[in-house]
């Protein structure tokens, strides 16, 4: 069987190919499913639509630009490349997807911190985590869900991730406010 255009109906397997939208926020309801924070209304964001694993048709799952370009590459670049509206910062987005297409465990990356037990493994070399040691939190996305899946050493992650190129920007993003003293010290611990 061939490869379906997005939007075109299939009638022996029934289900249409579904697309993912780039389209400002109608209102300000809908949280990121990033970063876990409300879409200001008339901001651009992305729609990721999916399978309805409760029944039939699709959902969409939305995201800022910048989330969706570190968390979920691969529907923001179809959806960019689909799109005929300028975004400002759309160079910007295709380097951070083409980036974490290329290193498939970064979009994993959720936040840092220092470990507050010595309790963890390291899922690269398997090691316990020491207490007060950074550590990089680690999620997957399942059924349209980001979940935990544990941590990585910080002095792992280049070999975990593959690059470091972007995983400061990344944690600070997703890891709230970090002051400038634990920036340093995390970018001190990924060396």
């Amino acid at each position: 069987m061939g490869q379906l255009e997005p939007g075109a109906f299939d009638a022996r397997q029934r289900v249409e190919v579904v697309t993912h939208v780039l389209e400002p926020a109608t209102s300000g309801r809908a949280k990121c499913r990033g970063c876990n924070q409300p879409i200001q209304k008339d901001i651009l964001r992305l729609g990721e639509r999916l399978p309805n694993p409760y029944g039939d048709g699709e959902m969409t799952l939305w995201y800022h630009p910048i989330c969706a370009a570190y968390k979920r590459p691969e529907p923001l670049l179809e959806a960019l490349q689909a799109t005929s509206e300028g975004l400002d910062d759309a160079d910007n987005l295709v380097s951070i997807t083409e980036r974490g297409i290329k290193h498939r465990r970064l979009p994993r990356v959720h936040k840092a911190e220092p470990a507050p037990t010595g309790r963890a493994r390291c899922r690269c070399c398997k090691e316990l985590i020491p207490k007060d040691s950074w550590r990089i939190s680690v999620v997957y996305f399942e059924e349209g869900r980001f979940q935990p899946s544990g941590f990585v050493h910080a002095s792992c992650a280049t070999e975990y991730f593959g690059t470091t190129d972007d995983l400061v920007q990344r944690v600070q993003h997703f890891g709230g406010n970090m002051e400038a003293a634990m920036i340093k010290e995390l970018r001190d611990a990924l060396d």
